[in-house]
């Protein structure tokens, strides 16, 4: 135990440090652009920018340090499932570079996903170096992504959260120390480099009144809407991309092209937007209005409001443009943007058509505490978050209403976060079930024997018989020369004629083989092969490549292997 506490102090250090570093590398790179930008041209650079950004992150993470584009949360959480948590030590840079260039070029997404995604793979190394188990090297791996969560937002609270949550790694009494220790000591370290002040200063927060109780619900199925949008944008992007560009290139021209001319309509998309979040949470959304074409139709409410809408829908279509053209980020940051949008919207609007009188601070608040629960399906994370992120502690009540119905209404739709779905569809997901967990951790190549004999397709009885007095196994499979499968030979097929020696050139094995009642894909999941075992109560099952034979999978060596696995998975 002393030994874990004393990693997870390691841990923190290092997971804020990452965090820092990326916050320092964006904002070196913003304002060389800036210093760099032709007076007077700032919006047009706006086209180019984000583009020329996306095109480095391609080249130095695809080309130079030769890993593969991806998200952050969803491949720690592959790791997690499928890789027995282990990261290779190249993610802890490319993650790191290829944000600091998506965004500091004006990408329109966030640093949480990757800095998280660095974190862990730190924490999955730092576990491989030390020779730690399974177990050990998870919790090191999601200290290290909660360290990393909890420097870069200064919350540690909503870090802890989002691990149980998110991650869904299930922690005992024990872990949950380590776990805690690299949170506060990443925040720490966080307040040491970038002060204590929280990152989105509010003025004041107007007290709760339980009359608008009922606007809060309607905030919060409105949220749950605007999650609903991103995320089927999401994956309607994610599809749109992969079936219609097939070289990187295209994908680049096409959304990068794209992303900058809704950058240039709308200049606040340009980078995290943390100042137009800002703004909302003052209250002030008339100098971003100001700077888009929206304000060539005048200044009124109206049109302030059709900005607003405008702003919450086109967000979802940038942050996913930028990852369809190549670029790394995360979705926190764009997230909280369309929260705060759609709160100030909201209460624009209900104060403007006077259906009642309520702050804009506070929907602003609630509005990306809702948002945050429904897009990553996390309310409790959303909560601690916002509060954690503006000090606006007296709005728990808000946020738990909007946040509970945004994730109520999201779930009628969605059963699983833009984190997820993939996961879940590939059936690499990890649950609070420890059962299924653990079968997760096995694959089907792991567990294939290989010591049965096989038996050609125009053999006959007499070499059957040769081959079973050579063979330790009562299972032959069938094959032709080209080892594709044509059924299985038993012990008990063959008996009640194997000393029949006249019929031993007479009756040939295509006779007497028989296909067998199931039968396991290379490629399948452990899950599907134990369910099959349970099902039809088999010993052995054969495991076919395409039609070609590759051996068996026996019903004691699987459960063999799963009880060691759990003993792994369930030590500290």
């Amino acid at each position: 135990m002393s030994f874990m506490i004393v990693i997870s102090i390691v841990i923190g250090v290092v997971s804020a440090l990452v965090a820092i570093v990326l916050k320092y590398l964006v904002h070196f790179i913003t304002n060389l652009l800036s210093r760099i930008s032709f007076s007077g041209f700032e919006n047009i650079m706006y086209l180019i920018y984000p583009m020329i950004g996306i095109f480095f992150t391609i080249i130095v993470v695809r080309y130079l340090l030769k890993e593969q584009l991806g998200e952050g949360v969803p491949k720690v959480l592959y790791a997690i499932s499928r890789n027995k948590a282990i990261l290779k030590p190249m993610s802890m840079v490319s993650a790191m570079v290829g944000s600091a260039l998506t965004v500091g070029f004006g990408g329109s997404v966030g640093l949480e996903g990757p800095t998280i995604a660095t974190g862990a793979s730190v924490g999955s190394n730092i576990g491989r170096l030390l020779k730690l188990n399974y177990r050990q090297t998870a919790l090191l791996l999601v200290c290290a992504s909660a360290g990393a969560m909890a420097a870069i937002f200064k919350s540690p609270i909503a870090a802890m959260v989002f691990v149980l949550e998110v991650m869904m790694l299930d922690l005992t009494a024990a872990s949950i120390v380590p776990l805690l220790i690299s949170t506060v000591t990443a925040t720490l370290i966080s307040y040491l480099f970038l002060g204590t002040d929280v990152i989105y200063s509010i003025d004041s927060v107007a007290t709760f009144s339980i009359g608008n109780f009922p606007y809060y619900i309607v905030l919060g199925i409105l949220a749950g809407f605007a999650s609903l949008i991103f995320t089927r944008i999401y994956r309607m992007s994610h599809d749109f991309f992969e079936k219609h560009f097939k070289s990187w290139g295209y994908s680049l021209i096409f959304g990068g092209l794209a992303l900058g001319a809704l950058i240039f309509i709308i200049p606040s998309f340009y980078g995290e937007g943390y100042n137009a979040i800002n703004n909302c949470l003052h209250g002030d959304v008339t100098s971003m209005f100001k700077e888009s074409v929206f304000s060539r139709f005048g200044s009124g409410m109206f049109w302030i409001l059709i900005f607003l809408l405008a702003s919450v829908v086109l967000k979802c279509v940038t942050t996913n443009l930028t990852f369809g053209a190549g670029g790394l980020g995360g979705i926190f940051a764009p997230t909280l943007f369309i929260g705060s949008h759609l709160g100030v919207l909201f209460a624009l609007a209900v104060n403007y058509y006077d259906l009642g009188d309520i702050s804009t601070v506070n929907f602003a608040l609630a509005g990306m505490g809702g948002c945050i629960a429904g897009v990553i399906h996390a309310p409790l994370t959303a909560i601690f978050l916002i509060a954690e992120l503006t000090g606006g502690y007296t709005m728990f009540l808000p946020l738990m209403i909007t946040s509970v119905f945004s994730f109520i209404t999201i779930r009628l739709f969605e059963s699983h976060s833009v984190y997820t779905y993939q996961l879940a569809k590939q059936g690499d997901l990890l649950t609070h079930n420890t059962d299924e967990n653990t079968l997760k951790m096995l694959s089907i190549d792991k567990l294939i024997e290989k010591n049965f004999i096989t038996i050609n397709y125009d053999a006959t009885l007499g070499d059957v018989v040769k081959v079973i007095a050579r063979s330790t196994r009562n299972i032959y499979p069938v094959v032709d020369n080209e080892n594709t499968f044509y059924g299985i030979v038993t012990l008990d097929d063959v008996r009640p004629i194997m000393f029949d020696q006249d019929s031993y050139d007479e009756i040939f094995v295509k006779d007497i083989m028989r296909m067998p009642s199931d039968q396991i894909k290379l490629h399948d999941k452990v899950e599907i092969a134990a369910e099959k075992f349970r099902q039809n109560d088999l010993y052995n099952m054969v495991v076919l490549n395409e039609d070609k034979y590759v051996g068996f999978v026996s019903r004691a060596n699987l459960f063999s292997e799963y009880r060691k696995t759990l003993k792994e998975f369930s030590e500290e």
